[in-house]
């Protein structure tokens, strides 16, 4: 099962009345907190009043009982169960004060930290594990920004999805610039569909950042325009999506190409590398990548499944046509048990630790300390190649 991310918390003491939201960074009890947002981080209640003699008024007490008399001199105790015994020490929390609904924005042991920026998004792909919703969520963005500033300045890398997160470019520019004077040593990966780079207002903003390393990672589902915009459900969206990457460039920015691999890319997927060779080689990078299924690709089942086996053949040859063209390729998501010998040497160990996962067969396996292992998130499906490497 993935990691629990969010969740709902019992609040002990005085109840904040206000209903908006709040950031918390979790503190062991070490030491004295060193900010507003500091909350200890309580593992029994017998800690409680040491938590109080550093300094602490409010606290997070991993239980999944109720607990009695805990509060000793601190205001406010909330109360989390088990499943989120992971919670550790510089650890940030996004909380809506009135529910006590909570969501984990950050763990500072993990290198698999994005923010989801937006649940909106002007696409509507076959394949989303982000069903995007038409509602206004200015807020996350807001409480983005409250918690960059309480990161550990050595996390080495962060991101940002969606949705769509240059649907309120300024908004979200205003973010990336935060990112520069927050964590300047901080690699920064944005996911966008890239339509907004079309607009030479929005490349100038995101140029005027002038982050030492922010890159973006855009789509380009195939070499055939109503192709990609069958893929995207938007008509016109290839055309915009080209144009914006052909401006980042030319203003010296990072750009990605991602292509994700299911029954209608997949069979066009030489194409696609060639084009991508041909046309723009200059990207920084280009991930090709396995399907998670989960989201539409759940509903959208029986147009998207094909297993990895029928296009293994394919995809080692547009890897070779890329690395030919001096073009940096990586394979994401994809077991290297799937994979021809000659591609297994590019991929990446690529999916979130939070929904990472191995099966039995795994176990048997020579190469599982570089293998990318599975998703656990949505309904997993599983090659009929899957079989343990033995060396």
């Amino acid at each position: 099962m993935p990691l629990p991310l969010h969740g709902y918390a019992r609040a002990l003491g005085a109840i904040p009345t206000q209903t908006g939201r709040s950031v918390f960074r979790l503190r062991t009890i070490t030491s004295q907190p060193s900010h507003p947002a500091d909350v200890a981080l309580l593992h029994d209640t017998a800690s409680a009043e040491a938590a109080a003699r550093l300094g602490y008024t409010r606290a997070m007490l991993i239980a999944d009982d109720e607990p009695t008399d805990a509060l000793h001199q601190l205001s406010t105790m909330y109360v989390v169960p088990s499943q989120f015994a992971y919670l550790s020490d510089g650890d940030i929390l996004g909380m809506q004060l009135g529910s006590h609904q909570f969501r984990v924005h950050y763990r500072r042991s993990s290198s698999h930290n994005s923010f989801l920026v937006t649940e909106r998004c002007n696409h509507y792909c076959l394949m989303c594990s982000q069903p995007p919703r038409d509602i206004d969520d200015r807020w996350i963005l807001r409480e983005i920004s409250a918690a960059l500033p309480l990161i550990d300045k050595k996390t080495k890398s962060i991101g940002f999805t969606g949705g769509e997160p240059l649907l309120d470019w300024r908004a979200f520019i205003q973010v990336l610039a935060l990112c520069r004077d927050e964590l300047p040593k901080t690699a920064v990966h944005v996911l966008s569909n890239g339509r907004a780079f079309a607009n030479s207002d929005v490349v100038a903003a995101w140029t005027h950042v002038s982050h030492s390393n922010l890159t973006v990672g855009i789509p380009v589902y195939s070499a055939v325009d109503r192709v990609h915009d069958y893929v995207v459900q938007a008509t016109g969206a290839f055309d915009e999506t080209v144009l914006g990457i052909l401006k980042l460039k030319d203003a010296g920015n990072r750009v990605e190409v991602r292509v994700v691999l299911h029954a209608i890319t997949a069979p066009r997927l030489i194409e696609t590398a060639q084009w991508l060779a041909r046309n723009l080689p200059f990207v920084d990078h280009v991930a090709l990548m396995g399907l998670e299924n989960t989201g539409f690709a759940i509903a959208n089942d029986k147009l998207l499944w094909i297993d990895p086996m029928d296009y293994q053949k394919s995809l080692a040859d547009a890897v070779a046509c890329l690395a030919a063209a001096g073009v940096r390729v990586s394979l994401y998501n994809l077991p290297l048990c799937l994979l021809a010998p000659s591609a297994r040497s590019f991929a990446a160990q690529s999916i979130s630790d939070w929904k990472n996962g191995y099966i039995d067969e795994c176990d048997r396996c020579d190469e599982k300390g570089k293998c990318s292992g599975f998703f656990t998130s949505g309904r997993p499906k599983f090659s009929r190649g899957i079989k343990a490497i033995t060396n």
